[in-house]
């Protein structure tokens, strides 16, 4: 489970041409977007 786990997230880094670090952003900023959304749309 965690090899293919990280089969995965070597073929997105690749794909997208970014590092570790990247990816990382990549994941937070998706995550607050989410966030924002369940925010808006549920809490107010």
């Amino acid at each position: 489970m965690i090899e293919r786990h990280k089969k995965y997230i070597n073929w997105w880094k690749n794909f997208l041409k970014v590092s570790d670090y990247g990816l990382l952003w990549i994941s937070f900023i998706k995550g607050l977007i989410i966030g924002l959304l369940i925010y808006h749309f549920f809490i107010i």
